[in-house]
């Protein structure tokens, strides 16, 4: 018997993921599940790019905004709700169509990763991510990984704070490599049949379009909105490690001056494109699609790879 098709729509942040899905939904009669480790938090939407419902033009989004804060969200959390968002989807005989750049989880998915649910330490993350704040400590931390897990590590960037670490926290709590655990996962197999397309885009313009959000997420009140989030919540475990989140807290903490916050973002941004592109790359098969080529061209492409019916 085949396996239920569902598509996965990955690429760097800012490449037009999300416009894309939402107009492949309307011609395939689909449900959109998203795969964005920030986008799952509630008030958190301007930072995050979060789709608004205009945007969505009434296609159902699933695992958007509805995690608080000051909540730890794992990988293996992530898995279970979109294989039930999957399901729920294949049950009302629609297409499920998962979209994101966050490489984990759609790894989750895909390669049929089960990530434990590891009881992780606070403090010896707290101390880990202290030492990584220091361009010595993080290389010291990254050449730590590598000796613990070089498999795991060749796929990650020696800036990568938040994979690195967590290479190194996970060996803490279970005496076991990222790597191991994995492949011990894998044993089970996957459940569906993913078609993998990924958006790729010239560098330039790309980073062009990453400014020029950032402009955009200001204009539409971002510092107001981490200002709220300090005030409402007082501790954020994960959510506050978000791009364009931590550099206004610095900037609202006086650390650094407003031009220096937009810059810090921008640049963090392009870097964290540049690793979602790496990290994409990996996966051999991967079909990728031209995030400056007309949007109908890509459906059509994907249509046709993953042998849907057109509406």
């Amino acid at each position: 018997m085949s396996k239920p098709k569902v598509i996965v729509i990955g690429g760097p942040t800012a490449s037009g993921k999300t416009s894309l899905s939402i107009e492949l939904a309307k011609k395939i009669n689909g449900e959109i599940i998203s795969s964005d480790s920030m986008q799952i938090y509630k008030d958190m939407t301007i930072g995050t790019a979060k789709p608004t419902v205009e945007e969505m033009d009434g296609i159902p989004h699933h695992l958007l905004d509805f995690v608080s804060p000051d909540e730890r969200y794992s990988v293996a959390d992530f898995k279970r709700d979109a294989e039930s968002a999957i399901e729920e989807i294949l049950s009302k005989k629609k297409n499920p169509i998962v979209v994101g750049g966050t490489g984990l989880y759609i790894d989750s998915l895909v390669y049929g990763i089960e990530y434990p649910d590891i009881e992780l330490d606070d403090e010896y993350r707290k101390k880990l991510m202290q030492e990584a704040d220091t361009e010595e400590g993080l290389i010291n931390l990254y050449n730590k990984a590598k000796k613990i897990d070089p498999e795991a590590i060749r796929k990650i960037s020696p800036n990568d704070k938040k994979r690195i670490t967590r290479i190194l926290e996970v060996y803490n709590a279970t005496g076991k490599t990222k790597t191991e655990l994995e492949k011990i996962s894998r044993i089970n197999g996957v459940k569906y049949d993913y078609k993998v397309f990924a958006i790729n885009m010239d560098r330039e313009k790309l980073y062009d379009r990453i400014n020029l959000r950032v402009d955009i997420m200001l204009e539409q009140g971002l510092i107001d909105e981490v200002e709220n989030l300090v005030k409402k919540y007082s501790n954020f475990p994960t959510a506050m490690q978000g791009l364009g989140y931590k550099e206004v807290v610095e900037f609202l903490n006086k650390e650094i001056s407003k031009e220096e916050m937009i810059d810090k973002i921008k640049q963090e941004s392009r870097r964290y494109a540049k690793r979602q592109l790496t990290w994409f790359r990996k996966n051999k098969e991967i079909i990728w699609l031209d995030g400056l080529a007309d949007r109908q061209k890509n459906i059509d492409l994907i249509i046709n790879k993953a042998e849907l019916q057109n509406n």
